[in-house]
């Protein structure tokens, strides 16, 4: 392995092919005060504040299924391995993520990229079934990972419980490597339901929409998927509603589901690889992939309020979560303006408003992420000192917000 010391004056990009070399290549790092960015298949190298760096910790290496054991519904797998390839491997058991990581390869500007499971993990980022499965978080079962100092750690295990001191998975995922390198996580999956159906509307405002998708969030439908393409947009809106399951049951809840749509507009069904055509798409965010030079907002706020705060800002808008999660593409003049609105109308609500896509010209001007309460913020800075306490995992990547989601 290429060492740090070989070329100081330098940015190097080093390979590591195991835990030893990604412990070797920090320990040195952290000797010698350099930075490093962590990068696994750079499809999120553009997510977040830009990194300023002495040198690449290319995590694609670090590839593998350590161990998949379908009875047991778990699958270890190490950081650097394609979300592609786990896909495939529970998909010859009927199994999968039930968390639908998004590929933003396209979204981010770079198709040829690959999704790696680290990076979906320490980012934090989940598709359209969110609503029913939960986060990565909330599948993250055990870690292994390196922190700053170059010292190897693990957390968690096979089953929830197995946990003691920090909850390690629940602190290092979302926390965008700025603590530790993850090396391998521990995943708990779930089998693929047989049926799947969406039930399309067309022509909602995008207030009607949210309460249509907030009044069926509430009863028990057990909808797998709720989300609205509106705001201004060429064609009409669209609001849709996934229903998974045994072909008997989604029929029932078909049924009904139809006839209380039909109260406020017209529906249509698409099922099984359509369907799942449709969700991948909005997963992706593939409707703004063409245009990469606009901007987009990532929102999170209570689905009450996002209809208001997206048309305050305008442009095409994506509410997924049943309105909870909006993604907002919007010109890249008036950013400064923007994000002074938006940040104090998803504060107001209680959530926040990020910058997720923009140049990195603009993202130094605009930090993507909202400053945290001064009191979260140096909590999050305490956490990260007790990590890396020289900061050089990831430096700047979080901006002022300097904690992510700690």
């Amino acid at each position: 392995m290429t060492t740090i010391a070989d070329n100081p004056r330098t940015l190097q990009r080093f390979c590591p092919q195991g835990v030893e070399d990604v412990t070797q290549a920090i320990a040195e790092a952290h000797a010698a005060g350099r930075k490093l960015e962590i990068v696994g298949g750079g499809t999120k190298r553009s997510l977040g504040d830009p990194v300023t760096a002495d040198a690449l910790l290319d995590m694609s290496g670090v590839a593998g299924i350590d161990f998949y054991e379908p009875e047991e519904l778990v699958i270890k797998v190490r950081a650097g391995t394609p979300i592609a390839e786990i896909r495939q491997a529970l998909a010859e058991k009927k199994q999968h993520l039930a968390f639908e990581p998004p590929d933003y390869a396209a979204f981010f500007g770079n198709p040829h990229a690959i999704d790696t499971i680290g990076g979906i993990v320490a980012c934090n980022l989940a598709g359209p079934r969110r609503i029913q499965a939960g986060a990565p978080r909330d599948a993250v079962l055990g870690v292994e990972a390196v922190n700053g100092r170059g010292e190897f750690f693990k957390g968690g295990g096979r089953t929830v419980k197995n946990v003691t001191g920090y909850d390690m998975p629940k602190l290092l995922t979302g926390s965008f490597g700025i603590l530790a390198v993850l090396t391998s996580v521990t995943l708990k999956v779930l089998p693929i339901q047989p049926q799947e159906i969406t039930l399309l509307a067309s022509g909602l405002a995008d207030g009607k929409a949210i309460d249509l998708l907030t009044q069926v969030l509430g009863m028990p439908f057990d909808v797998a998927a709720a989300a609205h393409q509106g705001g201004v947009r060429a064609g009409p809106s669209l609001t849709a509603l996934r229903l998974e399951g045994f072909q008997g049951d989604v029929a029932a809840r078909r049924a009904e589901l139809e006839s209380l749509i039909h109260r406020v507009s017209d529906v249509r069904a698409i099922a099984d690889e359509e369907s799942r055509t449709f969700w991948r798409s909005l997963r992706d965010l593939s409707a703004f992939a063409p245009d990469p030079g606009t901007c987009v907002w990532r929102v999170m706020l209570p689905a009450t309020q996002a209809a208001r705060v997206a048309h305050a800002v305008g442009g095409e808008a994506i509410y997924d979560w049943g309105g909870a999660e909006v993604f907002i593409r919007t010109a890249v003049d008036k950013i400064e303006a923007q994000a002074r609105m938006l940040r104090a109308m998803a504060d107001e609500a209680g959530g926040n408003a990020c910058l997720f896509r923009a140049s990195p010209e603009v993202r130094k001007r605009v930090s993507a992420f909202q400053p945290k309460p001064e009191a979260l913020h140096d909590l999050g800075m305490r956490i990260r000192r007790m990590f890396d306490p020289k900061g050089i995992l990831n430096p700047g990547k979080l901006g002022v917000a300097s904690n992510g989601a700690l």
